[in-house]
């Protein structure tokens, strides 16, 4: 696999038979399972987040947001679902995921993700223990005192145009994977 940008969460994650559709593809619904299997896997298999015990109500996915860059067949190499945190707020994370097969990206998504609070299934505060978690992947430019309750948003929203001819003449005709963009 393309080697994910430094800091960031890796999940490899096989496609399956079941997920194609009919057009020959894996469905863009099974692509947004790809990244929640991704969210899931940072906030509640990660190890430091399992040994100290963080988000203990669990969180909700306020907004996710996609770009489908490729069509993605099914094969026995497993895709690169890979996450950065791209800005942290008062009870949520901004996360980054591209979901990539060596040297493609297919999908980039960004979602937010709420901190739960387990008798109101509202969102709450992010604890001092989480937000270091969470900065921990945030690339280094955009990384801020995690003591913070807000961190600035010092990048601009990733937006990635979605190509819907053919490519233009002199310009690639594929994506190349990346973690994300800066």
């Amino acid at each position: 696999m393309s080697a994910p940008r430094p800091g960031a969460h890796v999940l490899s994650c096989p496609t399956r038979w079941s997920d194609v559709d009919e057009n020959g593809h894996i469905n863009n619904a099974r692509l947004v399972g790809y990244v929640q299997e991704g969210i899931y896997d940072l906030f509640c298999h990660h190890a430091t987040a399992v040994r100290e015990s963080l988000f203990p109500s669990g969180f909700l996915i306020a907004r996710h947001e996609i770009d489908y860059l490729e069509q993605l067949h099914h094969r026995p190499e497993p895709l690169s679902v890979q996450l950065t945190v791209e800005r942290l707020g008062r009870s949520s994370a901004h996360v980054v995921v591209n979901v990539c097969r060596d040297p493609l990206t297919f999908m980039r998504a960004r979602t937010v993700v709420v901190a739960r609070d387990r008798e109101s299934g509202r969102s709450r505060k992010l604890s001092q223990s989480e937000r270091r978690f969470l900065a921990a992947f945030m690339p280094d430019a955009v990384r801020v005192d995690t003591a913070s309750p807000v961190a600035p948003s010092a990048a601009p929203p990733l937006r990635v145009p979605v190509r819907l001819g053919p490519a233009a003449p002199g310009r690639r005709a594929r994506r190349r994977c990346r973690a994300s963009a800066a």
